[in-house]
């Protein structure tokens, strides 16, 4: 080795240290960059202008602006963006929308706030936007909103000013409604309009006309329907479905495994519009197992009534899965299916499909069997009703079913719990509320959702009942319908350890993560002040569940197999689960054809996509409820946390009835405030008043707006402070400058 290679400070570059050096830099990089970074001198520069050139013939770089080179997978300067959605500090990411590398995902890109970003950009929308690299991804800058494609949108006619409300948040910018156009709607109706072309008058609002009007926008029902049909959720059957739901009949036994004697129970919520799932518990009579169970679980046969091909199972899978709203359901069925033969109702003979497990008595699962039966329930009994029954107070109809039924399922269910607890799903247990109407279809109020171990009984049988429907296609090698929860994203671990470490907690690095790792740090931060900002980072940080025909197992319920089976009646993915079975058992004709493999992945696209325009649409729908019930509340102080903190502001939450709404960043006072992403907080420049996710705050509800569902807060300070009540801060009694 010669002496100038022994002085050599860094080895010649490779392809592929240039190809790094190049996406990871965040400015525009050249020959002469590359040469500085890798101390390529004299000679050497002709073979790194030589390797330069072969990785531009090999597709590795392309040509740049004045002899730069940038990386074929890197993003042009200005290009247009569609946003995607937020992360956990509210921030909107965004992806490119062309996209052309296959073998990797596209860059991750957050949009830096502006007049044209905050608040007037959601999912789906489409910009054309300048990109600055960063060393994670890239910022966005937003130069322009795209039009969008869609040219209809729901709003509130105003009849005096010949003018329509977007009932979208999103959209800023009211409509111009011409007489004609009009189509007879009254002042104050919801109606649906399309939108004229880019014609627009003089202060640039654009003409549309009204196409649809869905009633007048201060009845209760109102506040559903713009959900609905703001996200395109289809609600009229079409005429051959509806004659298919007409012509069903009830089966009679045949073939079937008659479960009749057997006391099955059906438990649901109390306002419950369908019930799919029935259970029964008895101990195992067999000796070798002394301290089993047997549990069957019965679930409503709605394979039978819908066919393959069939108009019922086009609608079906069109519209995905049933849609709860606190008013009405959407649901995937007609109401001659979902509410009567393909319900579980007391007393009368319902086609089922059924599996019997047997559990051991620390509640590990030894065996089970599917069979396709006749059934008669036993009792339609709700939550409540149950829990109280076990605890001494039965009634009228739960008290015959006390001892033969209810107890057994309690005594199982603790079996089960020890199974659980050995192998450690995710335990966030964050509250749920609930809202509730009156009579009139108004919001009574917005309560928490009691969790009784009655609920964890059935979900812990449903469970147990999903996971032996996968072993048993897997078994059988038939095509499954998998739900798949994948572990957290690399990001996304390495945002919440960077959160976590603010805090003194540790999440293990160099090891394969499981849910028990997280459940570590929960329960190290449970009854602190830290705990709810916690749960919350730690729910966030999970990725979204899904489906597909590839196992991928479930994270968040530590399964090595998971899919869904236990409500065919509201969910497609649970359809084609009972199809599978009866293929894979032979216990029908109507089960999977032979070519459905071939069609999954997109069917599990399709589903997954309507799954999240549901919980959108539920979203919106309670976000809406949420600001008509707060709307005679402006003005008012109420207590509530930090649910996001972002550059434009922080999103809080109330503790008494969990709404949510925005306090812009212009509302915390005078001076400048600094977005510290790691720590998820807001910090004054000079009063060193701090505004941190999970942190209590009192709060001044400015604006309530029911038609949008967006409510406008603004932080509460002590009297002769710049502190927030609660927090500490700089009491120097300077007073900040502007921002």
């Amino acid at each position: 080795m010669s002496k100038k290679d022994q002085a050599r400070p860094t080895p010649f570059p490779t392809k592929a240290d240039i190809i790094r050096f190049v996406e990871e830099s965040p400015g525009i990089v050249g020959k002469r960059e590359i040469a500085r970074a890798f101390h390529v001198r004299g000679d050497e520069r002709a073979l790194l202008k030589d390797l330069l050139r072969d990785m531009a013939s090999e597709g590795l770089l392309e040509q740049g602006h004045r002899r730069s080179v940038k990386s074929v997978t890197a993003l042009p300067s200005v290009t247009v963006i569609e946003i995607t959605g937020q992360d956990v500090d509210g921030e909107l990411l965004a992806k490119p929308v062309k996209w052309t590398d296959k073998k990797s995902d596209p860059p991750r890109i957050i949009v830096a706030p502006g007049k044209l970003a905050t608040g007037t950009l959601g999912a789906g929308d489409r910009v054309l936007a300048r990109l600055e690299r960063q060393h994670d991804g890239y910022e966005a800058k937003v130069l322009k909103k795209l039009e969008a494609t869609r040219d209809r949108m729901l709003g509130v006619y105003r009849a005096k000013e010949a003018r329509v409300v977007p009932t979208d948040k999103r959209e800023r910018h009211e409509l111009i409604v011409e007489q004609e156009d009009s189509g007879g709607a009254k002042d104050g109706e919801l109606v649906l309009v399309e939108v004229r072309g880019s014609k627009t008058n003089r202060l640039g609002l654009k003409h549309a006309r009204i196409v649809e009007r869905l009633g007048d926008l201060n009845t209760p029902r109102s506040t559903s329907l713009i959900a609905i049909h703001a996200h395109g959720i289809p609600t009229e059957f079409p005429r051959d479905t509806v004659d298919e739901a007409n012509a069903a009949q009830p089966v009679e036994l045949g073939d079937r495994t008659d479960l009749r004697a057997i006391p099955l129970v059906t438990i649901d919520p109390v306002d419950a519009r369908d019930h799919d799932d029935a259970v029964w518990a008895e101990p195992d009579p067999d000796p070798k197992n002394p301290g089993g169970w047997h549990v069957i679980v019965a679930i409503a046969d709605v394979a039978h009534y819908v066919r393959v091909g069939s108009a019922l199972d086009r609608e079906a899978y069109r519209r995905g899965n049933s849609v709860y709203f606190p008013d009405r359901v959407v649901p995937m069925l007609p109401h001659e299916l979902s509410s009567d033969l393909c319900s579980l109702l007391p007393g009368v003979d319902r086609a089922c499909l059924a599996v019997s497990m047997w559990f051991d008595a620390n509640g590990n699962k030894l065996s089970h069997k599917f069979v396709r039966g006749l059934m008669r329930s036993a009792g339609n009994l709700s939550y409540e009703r149950v829990q109280a029954a076990y605890d001494g107070h039965p009634d009228e109809e739960s008290g015959p079913l006390l001892e033969p039924v209810i107890k057994p399922l309690y005594a199982a269910y603790f079996a089960r719990v020890k199974e659980r607890t050995k192998r450690g799903p995710l335990d966030l247990d964050l509250p749920e509320r609930k809202v509730e109407l009156d009579e009139l279809g108004n919001v009574k109020r917005i309560a928490l959702r009691e969790r009784y171990d009655a609920h964890k009984l059935i979900e812990e049988f449903m469970i147990a009942a999903n996971v032996a429907a996968a072993e048993e296609l897997e078994k059988r090698r038939t095509a499954c319908m998998y739900r798949v929860h994948e572990p957290p994203a690399e990001e996304k671990l390495a945002a919440l350890r960077e959160f976590l470490d603010t805090l003194s907690l540790k999440l293990p690095k160099g090891q394969r993560l499981t849910p028990h790792h997280f459940n570590n740090v929960l329960s190290r931060s449970k009854d602190t002040a830290q705990s709810h900002i916690v749960s919350t980072v730690v729910l966030r940080s999970q990725s979204q569940a899904y489906y597909g025909p590839e196992n991928q197992g479930h994270f968040g319920l530590a399964l090595e197999r998971y899919a869904h089976f236990t409500s065919p009646i509201r969910r497609y993915s649970d359809l084609l689960v009972h199809r599978g079975l009866i293929r894979g058992l032979r216990l029908g004709q109507d089960g999977l054809r032979d070519d459905a493999a071939a069609n999954f992945n997109e069917i599990g696209e399709h589903i997954s996509m309507t799954e999240r325009r549901a919980m959108v649409a539920e979203r919106d729908a309670n976000d809406r409820y949420m600001a008509a019930f707060m709307s005679d509340k402006v003005g008012s102080q109420f207590k509530g946390r930090i649910s996001g903190v972002s550059r434009f502001g922080l999103f809080i939450a109330l503790d008494e009835t969990g709404a949510e709404g925005l306090a812009p960043i212009s509302s915390l006072g005078w001076e400048f405030f600094r977005h510290d992403e790691k720590a998820h907080a807001l910090v004054g420049g000079e009063s060193g008043t701090i505004f941190r996710l999970g942190d209590p705050v009192t709060v001044r509800l400015a604006e309530a707006a029911p038609i949008t569902g967006g409510l406008r807060f603004e932080v509460i300070y002590d009297a002769g402070t710049r502190r927030p009540r609660g927090k500490q801060g700089n009491k120097g009694g300077r007073y900040p400058r502007r921002r």
